[in-house]
């Protein structure tokens, strides 16, 4: 016989555009402008050395040599290694939940929930794949995991997405489960380690949303 599933609380909503949350820059519109200058002379010789060096290559140390500052002003504006990473993340965070929080559809507003959770597993999984160095040296630690707030913003979406498209389900784990298949780590281990196209991980995340939703496939 099977037992009511008990109720998941349901994200407060709030009047007007979403707020986007950032990954480690939330303070960015506060910093004095030399303050701004110096956090984007550092964010520059960083991206530099991942260029020529791949995220191996990003130390505190070679970050202070490349902007010719002293080691301990990388250390004041990040903290250490993965605050620079994950600010270094930010800009490509900023314009991924601006795209399904407020952009056109169907990853954006306007198109049905279950379209628009197919368009966001694919558009996460080509930024995952691009990104995938950076976002695995950036991840953070197993206790902070599922609480930094890009990651909370991300299954908030997704689980907002299921509770329209299958209210039924308990949708609060049922999120954590789709959103494991976008991981960084699996993405890794798909793309680099098993030579998977990204072509197929997209279709089998369709095809696991159409599964969930009970939806019947396109076409």
């Amino acid at each position: 016989m099977s037992v009511p599933l008990p109720p998941v609380p349901h994200p407060q909503e709030t009047d007007g555009a979403p707020e986007l949350l950032t990954l480690g820059a939330a303070d960015e519109p506060c910093l004095r402008a030399d303050a701004a200058r110096n956090r984007a002379k550092l964010l520059d010789a960083a991206a530099r050395l991942i260029a020529e060096h791949g995220v191996a290559g990003v130390t505190m140390e070679a970050v202070a040599a490349a902007a010719n500052v002293g080691k301990g002003t990388v250390f004041r504006r990040f903290g250490d290694r993965t605050g620079l990473l994950t600010a270094l993340l930010d800009h490509s965070e900023r314009k991924f939940q601006a795209a399904f929080l407020t952009g056109p559809p169907p990853l954006g507003p306007g198109a049905p929930p279950v379209e628009r959770l197919r368009a966001f597993g694919c558009a996460l999984l080509r930024r995952t794949v691009a990104e995938l160095e950076l976002e695995l040296a950036a991840e953070p630690s197993p206790d902070r995991r599922y609480v930094v707030p890009p990651r909370r913003v991300l299954h908030s979406h997704v689980a907002l997405l299921l509770r329209q498209a299958a209210p039924d389900a308990d949708t609060e784990l049922l999120a954590h489960a789709l959103m494991g298949q976008l991981s960084p780590s699996l993405v890794h281990h798909l793309t680099r380690q098993c030579r998977m196209p990204v072509e197929r991980l997209e279709a089998s995340w369709v095809d696991l949303v159409d599964r969930v939703t009970r939806t019947e496939p396109r076409g």
